[in-house]
């Protein structure tokens, strides 16, 4: 096998460059000049060449930028960075370190021709750098980012073996209770199971975390028939289990994935554990859409200094993933 048709089996991932006036393109480059991506994937970043061109002459960075019509006619190797530019952006509007409408908006352009790539399989997964909501938001576009939504899409956080669902997300906490049903729980399970099963985890062992000190509430009183129809179906899943606990589990390898109720249950577990190098995964498109644990550090663009550790890692993820790999080892 020649190393050409060694590259064309390895999945395409299309990288969202993020908000060209964050350190989204900085951090791109950075990952790509790693050489840890080409062995892996074939990387193809989706945004304006531009921008990566003159954020590595800017920064030093020793990355060539190549731009491709189409996923189909990725070069790959390691002596350019492919791009996919559509021309939704004129750089000279770009406003390193503070948010513009055009900007935002590009943002959204680039987040819908990903998702268009990897719906008709032309991409097998997706990753976003750091976008800019406030940009987004002046453009008016930011539903186009994808959202969880309880019953249909879920955020799962990585912190090396700890790995978080969460069955709500931007839900006041005062609202969350009357979201906790049986219903709900079982078809989260279910849905976790099934998307892990296609990333490579022949067998998910789930826990779902309690809502209440030790797990002893009204809400996991209602949890209880959707855990035992989802265990009757032949699923591997334990719960209620107390939250102060169970994450500490998960950690020791009892558990591939916690269930969290809300957001900061699941998040300051997540943080607490390790924060640098973390990934986010969005459960609910048809295909991996990973991202990164943090925002566009306006404060540091220009300067050289952003970790990439993160955006690094999302896309060894979004790779593994989609080559039904399972959850890669990180640093």
């Amino acid at each position: 096998m020649t190393s050409s048709d060694t590259t064309a089996e390895l999945p395409r991932v299309g990288v969202v460059i993020g908000d060209p006036c964050g350190v989204g393109p900085e951090v791109l480059l950075k990952s790509w000049a790693s050489g840890r991506l080409q062995a892996v994937c074939q990387p193809v970043a989706i945004g304006s060449a531009a921008v990566l061109q003159q954020t590595a002459a800017q920064l030093g960075l020793p990355v060539r930028v190549r731009t491709v019509a189409a996923p189909e006619e990725l070069r790959g190797g390691a002596d350019a960075l492919d791009v996919l530019d559509s021309g939704a952006l004129d750089p000279a509007l770009v406003t390193p370190g503070r948010d513009n409408e055009a900007c935002g908006r590009a943002s959204a352009v680039w987040l819908d021709e990903a998702d268009a790539f990897a719906r008709a399989g032309r991409l097998q997964a997706t990753v976003m750098a750091p976008i800019s909501s406030v940009a987004m938001d002046m453009a008016g576009v930011l539903d186009r980012v994808v959202q969880a939504k309880p019953g249909e899409s879920y955020l799962l956080l990585v912190s090396g073996p700890l790995r978080v669902a969460h069955l709500t997300d931007h839900v006041l906490l005062r609202d969350v209770s009357a979201l906790i049903t049986a219903e709900l729980i079982e078809s989260a399970v279910r849905t976790l199971h099934e998307v892990l099963r296609r990333w490579g985890l022949a067998r998910p062992r789930i826990a779902v975390a309690g809502f209440n000190p030790h797990a002893k509430g009204p809400e996991e009183e209602r949890m209880l028939p959707g855990i035992a129809r989802a265990q009757a179906a032949g699923l591997d899943v334990r719960g209620p289990i107390s939250p102060d606990t169970v994450f500490r589990h998960c950690i020791e390898g009892r558990y591939d994935i916690v269930l969290a109720m809300y957001h900061d249950q699941g998040h300051i577990a997540i943080k607490t554990a390790a924060f640098a190098g973390n990934v986010a995964v969005v459960v609910g498109p048809p295909y991996p859409h990973v991202t990164v644990a943090h925002g566009t550090a306006y404060d540091i663009v220009g300067r050289g200094v952003a970790d990439h550790s993160m955006l690094l890692n999302a896309i060894l993820t979004a790779a593994s993933l989609a080559a039904g790999r399972g959850f890669p080892a990180l640093d």
